[in-house]
This record gives structure tokens, sequence and C-alpha cells, in this order.
């Protein structure tokens, strides 16, 4: 008798298998291949409406376009991000379903554990809160280059809950949103790249301030620099008295993160035209002063005669 109920329950669990999977393993082939499409669909629809947004606003004149494009990057991710969520966690639930799990009892233990996880984990809530600021805001956009908490480099990732930097030797580093004390943004709208030239005591600086004038407006109409200036070459003028040296003070503006190589072919230039003026550029050296002017030694070069 128990072999007899054995073999007929394994032949009534047999034939529901067969008929589950007849009748559901199509509509989850269905629903992945749906899912799969989505994604392709949601990759397509971003990229194209990020092409439109990026053309609407080279018909701006007065808008930055690599400015626009870094904001429309960076908000086009998270919002990628965000239906890739919606989008597994419908999925998960139909096929829960589809496994015979009652998923009303699951959403309202759901409910409660996300109510604690809420109050015990105010740190991630925090995160995703400074996140959310640091979006809506615009602080910071992906290609921007920015110093967080005093680590400096290149903007790769920012997520709702971290911001993801390299730096300049290729040290990738994570910060928690909520951990952000400090966030000094580099290169956003314009950049600029700032000049302390120290020449001699003994050299004209008016002469000076104009062979640096000259050598930024030289500069500016360059082919190949000149669509990364924006404005002349602002020079400010004495700046200090060094202990070697007068020191003059200057600014280019440039577009992001364009500075450094302005700055380097701009130092490049004036090191030149110095050279060629007889400029000197001082290094840091010492003078001993004694208090009263210093006489010669007098040596008597008279001998005795015999």
């Amino acid at each position: 008798m128990d072999q007899f109920l054995t073999a007929e329950f394994w032949n009534v669990l047999m034939d529901k298998s067969i008929e589950w999977i007849i009748s559901e393993i199509p509509s989850i082939i269905i629903l992945l291949l749906v899912v799969m499409i989505s994604f392709r669909v949601i990759r397509f629809a971003l990229n194209r409406l990020k092409d439109v947004l990026v053309k609407r606003a080279e018909k701006d004149t007065k808008t930055d376009v690599g400015e626009m494009e870094k904001r429309i990057t960076t908000l086009l991710g998270i919002v990628r991000g965000v239906l890739k969520i919606i989008i597994w966690t419908v999925t998960i639930m139909i096929l829960l379903q589809k496994f015979g799990v009652n998923i009303g009892p699951l959403l309202a233990s759901a409910g409660i554990i996300g109510l604690a996880v809420g109050f015990g984990a105010q740190e991630l809530v925090r995160d995703f809160i400074t996140g959310f600021f640091i979006l809506l805001e615009n602080q910071i956009r992906v290609g921007d280059v920015a110093i967080i908490n005093g680590t400096g480099g290149l903007v790769e990732a920012i997520e709702l809950r971290t911001v993801t930097l390299r730096d300049f030797s290729g040290t990738v580093h994570v910060i928690q949103n909520g951990k952000i004390n400090s966030l000094a943004n580099m290169t956003k709208e314009w950049s600029a790249v700032v000049f302390d030239i120290g020449v001699a005591y003994k050299e004209d600086v008016d002469e000076v301030i104009k062979i640096m004038k000259q050598v930024g407006d030289d500069l500016k109409n360059d082919a190949e620099f000149s669509k990364q200036i924006i404005e002349p070459i602002e020079v400010f003028g004495l700046d200090q008295f060094g202990d070697s040296a007068l020191v003059i003070k200057a600014r280019l503006k440039t577009k992001p993160i364009q500075q450094w190589a302005v700055g380097r072919e701009f130092r490049k230039r004036l090191k030149k035209a110095f050279d060629d003026q007889n400029i000197e550029i001082p290094f840091p050296h010492q003078t001993i002063y004694w208090g009263e002017e210093i006489h010669p030694l007098k040596i008597s070069t008279k001998t005795n005669e015999n």
C-alpha cells in the first residue's frame, strides 16, 4: 500500500511538474526576453535623449556644451540605474508568483523590515540623502576634477551612495556621500591657472609685465590653444617681495580641465622669452652683510734694504 501511494504520489508530482513546465516556462522565458529587450530599449532611449539634449545645448550660444554634457551624462546614469532597479524588482515579484509564492505577506514583511533597516541604517540613509542633493544642486558631475575631503581626482562615477574619484597616479578613491565634509570642484563652468612668477630684484617690473602680457596674447592667438583660453591673460602686478625674487601674479582663464595644459605651455614660452630678453629668474641664495663697508686688506710688498 505504501509503495502504491508512493508511486501514485510521484506520478501526480510528475504530472503537475509537466503541467507547470508547459504552462509557466514559456511565460517565464517571455518575461526574461521582455526584460532584456527593456534594458536595450532604455539604453537606446537614454542615448538618443542625451544626443537630443546635447544638440539643443549646442544651439544655445550662452550654454557651455561641455558642462551641459557632463550634467546630462551624470543624471542619465542615475536614471538608468533607477530604472534597472525597478525592472528587476518587478521581475523578481512576477517570478515568485510563477513559482507559487504568495508575495502579499512578503511585501508586508518587506515594509516592516525596510522600516527597521531605516532606523538601523541611518548612515546609509544619510548617504542617499546627501547624494540626492549633490545631484540636485549640480555640485559635481562625471568628468569633473574635484577635491573631496582633501583627496583630488577625476570624478568617474556619482551614485546615490558614493562618489568615485581616480587620482593622477591611477588610484581609485570611493567616498561615501554622507562623509563628504568639504568639496571643491576645480572644473565647473570655467577653470583658471594662477602664476606666481619670480624675477630678480634688478629687473624692471614694468618690462617683465609687458613680456608676460605679450606671451599670454601670443598663446591666446595660437591656433592650438585659442579654443582653450576664455579671456586674455590678467597680470595683477607686483604681488610680493620674496626672499630672493620679486613675485608677479597673473591668471589665465580656460575651459574646464584645460588649465594644466595651458599653464605648462605658458611657462615654457615665458622661460624662452625671459632668456631672449636676459630676464633673470633667480634661485634662492643668501648675501652676508657685515654691518659696515669692508675694506680690502692692504699688503705691503716693500722689502727692507740693507
